[in-house]
């Protein structure tokens, strides 16, 4: 079966068991561009392969999207999947994030910013048994993943 999903034509390898094209999940050979897509027939909720890459609704799933902060902030649910290029601390709250979430931190100073852990939040350095707040050398880079409702493992290059 032929089909176009975000101005490619592609023959579907899968359509998760039906026959006929609804809401549901297709896999489809890319032959305009040669590579494998992903999408729905449905386009707010649709992957679009183009020449620009494979895109959902907040953009490209290859790119990072950037949040710029000059003042101490605290994630928000909005962050997910982004990255935070700050000059000054960040909290990781309580009762915002759930399994799964990540989100980036870039410290984008010359100067060593504190990564708070939120009251009723465990934030676990990668690899040990530490919790509680991090110090991001300048210019370093972190990503912060909740594991668990209010537990979160912390990771990255200047992180102390």
């Amino acid at each position: 079966t032929a089909l176009t999903i975000g101005g490619s034509t592609g023959l579907v390898l899968f359509n998760n068991g039906t026959s006929t094209f609804g809401a549901t999940g297709v896999f489809f050979w890319d032959i305009t561009n040669s590579r494998l897509g992903i999408g729905t027939r449905t386009p707010a909720t649709s992957l679009e392969v183009s020449s620009g890459g494979i895109n959902d609704s907040i953009g490209n799933v290859r790119d990072i999207p950037q949040l710029t902060k000059s003042a101490t902030y605290t994630l928000a649910i909005g962050d997910i999947g982004k990255h935070v290029s700050t000059t000054a601390g960040v909290t990781v709250p309580a009762s915002v994030f759930s399994a799964g979430n990540a989100i980036t931190i870039y410290n984008n100073s010359a100067s060593s910013i504190t990564i708070t852990q939120g009251t009723s939040v465990t934030m676990y350095q990668v690899g040990t048994a530490t919790t509680g707040n991090r110090t991001l050398a300048q210019r370093g880079l972190v990503t912060i993943l909740c594991v668990a409702s209010n537990t979160f493992v912390i990771s990255g290059g200047g992180l102390s």
